[in-house]
């Protein structure tokens, strides 16, 4: 990894800790935003030659908040802090100030500040993307792609999310019980975004963001701890689970795509399949079926099977059905289209996914399917086009490497 590599990479980690240290101390969404933006511009000017701290989050709290003081006494014409070059050479001051200023707590209080983000007040769609903006520092573009809209759109929702909360005076106190229990469904919303974004990478890395993945499931673990008895964050635990295991053989060593099928399951994490499918089997007893529950059994199944030829189709097809019901979206009953094709052949599936042409349109993977589907059927041309459309959408170098290859094949076979 390259110099400034190493660095953006303990940015990005430290962010979520800092920012939820920083909105603590000031009670202010953009003046913590100015301090953690002022702290990375300083890590970049010191962290090259110094190296890192040893507590990335703990530098960037102190120096964050440090700078943003010294602005405010400068515009005083009172006395500045010292240089950050002193701080980092005095690790174990900063390190003390940054947890008696957060209570000791910072390393768990992404949470708080997550149900501060979902406030009631904002549309739920601004509450998650606020949340993710913010908390996880995605990008706009980020951020736009986990809904399915458009850039300038996305940032229009933050922006008005932000304005909105200034506006109302809303203080950043920590929410009480029935508060947290009314933005519950916000918080594992924006949870699942946040996992689906490091799972997905599809800010153009050849790679898993791993540790997207892990904060998220971090986050889930931390929620199940406050809700226990709660069906569907045990589901959303299980589902994050169940999906981590195969990070690992999702991607070969070119970052090239491994389809499902075709990964290596010995090298699947037995660990985290044990503890999803030990959550979702517990969720279920409880007889209240919800969207996360469902997909984490449907993850479940693909885990419990040791060959791909022991896949219940099937059962995976009744599952999504349950999905469509609850969660009707044209992205489930795509992702049911390949459950379809399994269980009842490429076109019975070509037929459930033919009213998605238009809402999919702009959508990669309806694209991929699609000429996956025609190639099984033998309709070259067809295959062909849709194909060439899947990689004009492609999000990134890997997808577009993986629908290549099924061009290819067409050439070999036309």
């Amino acid at each position: 990894m390259s110099e400034l590599g190493w660095i953006d990479a303990a940015l990005k980690a430290a962010r979520p800790q800092a920012m939820a240290a920083l909105l603590r101390y000031f009670r202010d969404l953009d003046q913590a935003e100015e301090a953690f933006q002022e702290a990375c511009l300083r890590a970049l000017k010191h962290w090259p030659g110094q190296g890192p701290p040893r507590d990335p989050a703990s530098w960037l709290i102190f120096v964050g908040r440090n700078a943003a003081l010294d602005d405010a006494r400068r515009r005083q014409r009172q006395v500045a802090l010292p240089d950050d070059d002193v701080l980092v050479d005095d690790e174990d001051a900063e390190a003390t100030q940054a947890e008696r200023l957060d209570n000791n707590q910072y390393r768990d209080d992404i949470l708080r500040l997550l149900f501060i983000c979902c406030h009631p007040e904002l549309p739920a769609t601004q509450q998650i993307a606020l949340a993710l903006r913010i908390v996880s520092g995605l990008s706009v573009a980020e951020i736009a792609r986990a809904f399915l809209v458009s850039d300038a759109a996305m940032e229009q929702r933050i922006t008005r999310a932000k304005r909105r909360i200034a506006e109302s005076g809303q203080e950043f106190a920590t929410p009480g019980a029935v508060e947290r229990a009314e933005r519950l469904g916000a918080v594992a919303a924006m949870i699942y975004l946040l996992f689906n974004e490091g799972y997905a990478a599809s800010g153009g890395e050849a790679h898993i963001r791993l540790p997207l993945c892990e904060e998220a499931i971090r986050l889930a673990r931390l929620l199940l701890r406050l809700f226990p008895a709660e069906p569907e964050i045990m589901g959303l635990a299980a589902l994050l689970l169940l999906q981590h295991a195969r990070s690992k053989t999702r991607l070969d060593a070119d970052g090239a795509i491994v389809l499902l099928e075709d990964q290596d399951r010995g090298r699947w994490d037995a660990d985290l399949i044990n503890e999803g499918c030990a959550l979702i089997d517990k969720a279920m007893r409880h007889r209240r079926t919800g969207p996360y529950q469902v997909q984490a059994a449907i993850a479940a199944l693909h885990s419990r099977a040791k060959r791909p030829d022991d896949t219940d189709w099937a059962q995976i097809d009744l599952l999504y059905a349950t999905l469509e019901r609850l969660t009707p979206s044209p992205v489930v009953t795509l992702n049911r289209a390949v459950a379809v094709s399994k269980a009842q052949g490429p076109e019975a599936a070509l037929a459930l996914i033919a009213p998605l042409a238009a809402p999919l349109s702009g959508y990669f993977h309806f694209h991929g399917v699609q000429g996956a589907l025609l190639q099984q059927l033998g309709r070259a041309e067809e295959a062909r086009i849709a194909f060439d459309r899947a990689i004009a959408l492609a999000r990134t170098p890997a997808e577009a490497a993986h629908i290549r290859l099924n061009l290819d094949r067409l050439q070999k076979r036309g």
